[in-house]
C-alpha cells in the first residue's frame, strides 16, 4: 500500500513538472520570438538609418577644426552655423556622428536643440557639395526615427531642397537626398498625392539606375510599418 502511495506521488510530481517544463518552455519561446521581432526591427531601423560599416569614427576623421570630444550638443550646434567653413563642416560631422553612432541615437534632443533649420540652410551650400553631404546624411538619420521626427523633417521645408539635390553633380550627394525623401515617403508622413508627385519628380529627375536605387530605399522604409 505504501508503495503504491509512493508510485502515486512520484506520478504527480513528475506531471506536476511537466506541465511546469511545459509552461517554461513557453514562456522562453515567447521570449525568443519577440527578440527576434526586436531585433528584426531594429536590423530595419538600421537600413533606414545611414551607418556606415564602420559604424563608429574617431575624432579624429572629422574635418576641420571642430572635435566631437567633450563638445556638448550646445556647442555642435553653435559651430553649425559658424562662419567658418572648416568649423561649420565639423560640427556638421559631429551632429551626423551622434545621429550615427548607436541604435537609440539622440534624436529628439537634436530637434529640440534648434539645428535642424540650420541643417536646412546647409543643404542650400552648392559651393561646399561636402556641406551638403553631411547636412543630408544627419537630416537622413533624422527622418529615420518615428513618423514625428520624420515630420519634423518635413516641416523644417527639406523636402523642396532634397529634390533641387537629385540634380547635384555629386553622386554621393544625390543618393543622400534619394535616401532621405526614401524615408520621409516611407514613413507616411506626407499625403498620397504629395508622394506621387514625389515619385514623378523622382522620375524625371534620375537615370534608370537612380530611380531602382530610390524604389529600394523606398521599399525598405514601408518594411519598418510591418
Amino acid at each position: 500500500m505504501a508503495e503504491q502511495e509512493k508510485l502515486d506521488n512520484h506520478r504527480i510530481k513528475s506531471f506536476k513538472n511537466k506541465g511546469r517544463d511545459a509552461e517554461t518552455m513557453r514562456r522562453q519561446r515567447n521570449e525568443v520570438t519577440i527578440e527576434l521581432r526586436k531585433n528584426k526591427r531594429d536590423e530595419h531601423l538600421l537600413k533606414r538609418r545611414n551607418v556606415p560599416q564602420d559604424e563608429f569614427l574617431d575624432d579624429s576623421e572629422l574635418d576641420g577644426d571642430f572635435r566631437l570630444q567633450n563638445a556638448s550638443l550646445e556647442a555642435i550646434v553653435q559651430n553649425a552655423a559658424s562662419d567658418n567653413p572648416s568649423i561649420q563642416l565639423g560640427a556638421v560631422q559631429a551632429a551626423r556622428k551622434l545621429l550615427s553612432s548607436d541604435r537609440n541615437p539622440p534624436i529628439d534632443d537634436l530637434i529640440n536643440s534648434g539645428i535642424l533649420p540650420i541643417l536646412v540652410q546647409c543643404l542650400e551650400r552648392d559651393d561646399n557639395p561636402s556641406l551638403q553631404f553631411e547636412a543630408a546624411w544627419a537630416l537622413t538619420n533624422i527622418a529615420s526615427g518615428t513618423s514625428a521626427q520624420t515630420q519634423a523633417v518635413v516641416k523644417s521645408n527639406a523636402v523642396p531642397l532634397f529634390l533641387k539635390l537629385l540634380h547635384s553633380p555629386h553622386q554621393n550627394v544625390c543618393e543622400q537626398a534619394v535616401w532621405a525623401l526614401g524615408n520621409i515617403i516611407g514613413m507616411a508622413v506626407v499625403t498620397y498625392y504629395q508622394s506621387c508627385i514625389l515619385k514623378m519628380w523622382c522620375c524625371k529627375a534620375f537615370n534608370l539606375y537612380l530611380f531602382i536605387y530610390f524604389l529600394f530605399k523606398a521599399s525598405c522604409s514601408l518594411c519598418c510599418l510591418k
